[in-house]
């Protein structure tokens, strides 16, 4: 089982940047691939960005929504049992509820491949 919280989400301007974080709880953390997503009201969960297990200092593979590349960087602390979501560049379409997920295994980009959720921060960009 594994329990993941997020935080950091808020309301900032167009252009901004925000940082979340997706805190983790239960064994084996570091064997779990790492993804965020997100749904704007009235949207179905879209993916944004995940991150492998690996052990590596370098942070494993990573995989991003090609829209987002650029902007958006995933990055995960093995030590700490987080990862993180840095956004920049921020614009209104961005305005969404951002989940935290896990899956064993590798690198996926599908809602249905990750098995744990956490309850989602609300990020809105104003104009």
């Amino acid at each position: 089982q594994v329990q993941l919280v997020e935080s950091g989400g808020g309301l900032v301007q167009a252009g901004g940047s925000l940082r979340l974080s997706c805190a983790a709880s239960g064994r084996t953390f570091s064997s779990y691939a790492m993804g965020w997503f997100r749904q704007a009201s009235g949207k179905e969960r879209e993916f944004v960005a995940a991150i492998s297990w690996s052990g590596d200092w370098r942070g494993g593979s990573t995989a991003y929504a090609d829209s987002l590349k650029g902007r958006f960087t995933i990055s995960r602390d093995n030590a700490k049992n987080t990862v993180y979501l840095q956004m920049n560049s921020l614009k209104p379409e961005d305005t969404a509820v951002y989940y935290c997920a896990a899956k064993p295994g590798g690198v996926r980009v599908a809602v249905s491949e990750y098995d744990y959720w956490g309850q989602g921060t609300q990020v809105t960009v104003s104009s």
